[in-house]
């Protein structure tokens, strides 16, 4: 069975940016790993950080599930995911555990540090997958088995700069956005943390509207969500595009930038 696996960095953001495309190769027999590498720590204003982990571990272990994807657990605190060796060996042995024919990954260029390190995390795990000296915490026999890595769209299709940022391919997701919603709402605890600390006045909405925004770029679909495939060298023997060739009939791939 194919396997395809989304690494990000909080709870939530598989859900924001990657679900439907999620729900749509679970539908075409692909299994699915779930994992995010910060534990949710800072999203509360309320509760302690051993409550709010808690809370938002379950909450994402509920999400999985209502995917039917294996979950995996969080690494480190909130703002703690830093491009180190550490973090990466443990991140590397997951890799090599699940073995993705195809990894999704956050944008290499996004609004904020722990966005921007989770996928490059992603990435050199998944470089290292078959590095026989390169240990992995905890240990894991190595896999060589061909791996293509998409990055999805940054918040709002902007890098940190403010330039927009087009996919590469753009997947219609409107056939799953109710399910992506369902998801979503399973991280109750977040509605009222972003309405507060980042004014997004509706966290299912403002989920609904990014994927609006995302099909309005395509200039095609109602809702899509957009995809940038990493470079193949280190990663497969040759070119290969997947997730092209799986979704094939319900994407549109490179269109012209308008």
């Amino acid at each position: 069975m194919p396997t395809v696996f989304a690494l990000a960095a909080h709870p939530d953001d598989v859900e924001f940016v990657m679900a439907g495309t999620l729900f749509l190769l679970k539908e075409r027999g692909f299994d699915v790993h779930y994992m995010n590498i910060a534990n949710g720590s800072l999203g509360t204003e309320e509760l302690t950080r051993d409550e709010i982990v808690r809370i938002r571990t379950a909450e994402a272990r509920d999400a999985a599930t209502f995917l039917g994807a294996t979950f995996h657990d969080p690494l480190v605190d909130d703002l703690s995911i830093f491009y180190d060796k550490n973090l990466l060996a443990k991140v590397a042995s997951v890799m090599r555990q699940v073995g993705p024919d195809i990894l999704l990954l956050q944008s290499l260029s996004d609004y904020m540090e722990d966005h921007q390190n989770a996928a490059r995390l992603g990435v050199a795990a998944a470089f290292s997958r078959g590095m026989k000296n390169f240990a992995v915490d905890p240990p894991c026999p190595i896999t060589r088995n061909d791996v293509a890595v998409y990055h999805a769209q940054p918040h709002g299709n902007r890098d940190p700069m403010r330039k927009q940022v087009h996919a590469e391919q753009y997947v219609d997701i409107e056939s799953v956005l109710s399910k992506k919603r369902e998801m979503l709402a399973k991280h109750v605890s977040q509605k009222a943390w972003l309405d507060a600390s980042q004014g997004m006045d509706s966290y299912l909405v403002s989920m609904e509207n990014a994927a609006e925004e995302v099909g309005r770029l395509s200039g095609r679909f109602r809702f899509a969500e957009g995809w940038r495939r990493h470079y193949h060298v280190g990663l497969s023997g040759t070119e290969i595009d997947p997730l092209r060739d799986v979704l094939a009939d319900i994407s549109l791939a490179s269109p012209p930038e308008k």
